[in-house]
């Protein structure tokens, strides 16, 4: 958990060159080539989102949300949780800001549905009105406190393993909460009502072997207003779908705390994977992994997870890697070895936003890129000097 953020707010001037948007979007704001999202006393940059019709940046500290315009000035900042705030995603459809929220210690994970207009100066908290309102999600608290060796008891839970919680023998899959959240079509679609996708931390421990895929979630949205509430730390409710609209399995090898940020491209028909590298030595344990979204999830064995009553493995709902990127013969998995793991953000065209962390505890700092899309296996991204006109 993240202690309160009670230090003032340290703000640095943002640095923005801007460039015009090409032809098809000439109603759109121009987008900025590059913006430095301050210096903040918060935890590293988690994510961002961004609202492309109205020119705005949105990214996560961890316990700070900050909002700047496409110009680099700072509109404002959202604070007053203690909870792990983690990537974001903009919904055009509501004009809110959705983004992943964990209270491991209360066994409470929601989406946090963020009204992000209303944020228009520094220091907002999220106890000044309904800004900022959650959603909890059971499937993710049911797999996190999963009594996976059959003991009769959730062992996160009597501090044997404070402090090193991957070497838990829970958590079904390795779960460890979520982080990536992005908004796209229902899996083996490019088009149709685009669903809320949700996926899984996963715990880097490499000695087990059921921990070696992505856990993917998918949400229609649609009812979620009944279950939004604000939050109040102190008393986690727990109003949430009861059930999923899908649930999906991507088989890349164990990562460090699983899809750090998620992202759906409709350019490239592609859901990218930013993760922390993990460790197992049978695996390439790339940066960037992507399913092709027009594939088709079938059903069949996940390998590694032992079924629940017999011999085999766990049956579910498998997603195809893209045939793209390095490929790894001993393993057959394909992905980059490009940073993706604080913000990955596409905005049409081929353009992405990528997010680089840096400074210290206390000071930390996130420098924005736009990125085109090469397709090149050494080197995916590549920085935008010039946009066409």
């Amino acid at each position: 958990m993240k202690n309160p953020l009670l230090l003032p707010v340290l703000l640095a001037l943002a640095v923005v060159t801007v460039a015009p948007l090409a032809s098809a979007s000439q109603t759109l704001p121009p987008l900025p080539l590059q913006q430095d999202g301050g210096t903040w006393p918060s935890g590293h940059v988690q994510g961002i989102a961004v609202d492309r019709q109205r020119g705005y940046i949105y990214y996560s500290f961890t316990d700070l949300l900050a909002k700047y315009d496409f110009h680099g000035n700072l509109i404002g900042t959202l604070v007053g949780w203690t909870g792990h705030l983690g990537d974001l995603d903009f919904n055009a459809a509501d004009g809110h800001i959705y983004g992943s929220l964990e209270y491991k210690a209360d066994q409470a994970f929601y989406i946090a549905v963020i009204d992000g207009s209303r944020i228009d100066r520094v220091d907002m908290r999220v106890d000044d009105g309904d800004i900022f309102r959650t959603v909890y999600l059971p499937e993710v608290v049911s797999d996190y406190t999963a009594d996976v060796n059959g003991d009769g008891r959730f062992d996160g839970d009597d501090g044997r393993y404070s402090g090193n919680e991957a070497a838990s023998p829970d958590h079904r899959y390795g779960c460890s909460g979520i982080d990536g959240v992005s908004f796209g079509p229902r899996f083996g679609a490019v088009d149709g009502p685009a669903y809320l996708t949700v996926a899984y931390g996963i715990y880097g421990n490499t000695a087990r072997s059921d921990n070696d895929h992505q856990v993917l979630l998918q949400y229609d949205i649609g009812n979620w207003q009944q279950y939004a509430r604000p939050l109040v730390e102190h008393a986690p409710h727990r109003h949430g779908p009861a059930t999923v609209d899908g649930k999906y399995f991507v088989h890349t090898g164990n990562t460090t705390y699983g899809v750090q940020n998620l992202a759906y491209d409709a350019v490239s028909q592609r859901w990218f994977m930013g993760v922390y590298p993990g460790r197992k030595p049978e695996f390439p344990n790339y940066l960037l992994y992507a399913v092709d979204a027009r594939q088709p999830p079938s059903s069949g064995d996940l390998v590694g997870v032992p079924a629940a009553a017999g011999s085999g493995w766990e049956q579910g709902l498998r997603l195809t890697l893209a045939e793209d990127g390095l490929h790894d013969a001993a393993s057959g998995i394909r992905g980059w070895n490009q940073k993706a793991d604080v913000g990955l953000q596409p905005v049409g065209e081929g353009l992405f936003y990528q997010v680089e962390n840096s400074g210290t505890k206390g000071a930390q700092r996130a420098q924005l890129t736009l990125m085109r899309w090469t397709g090149d296996a050494g080197k995916p991204l590549s920085p935008v000097t010039v946009l066409p006109r």
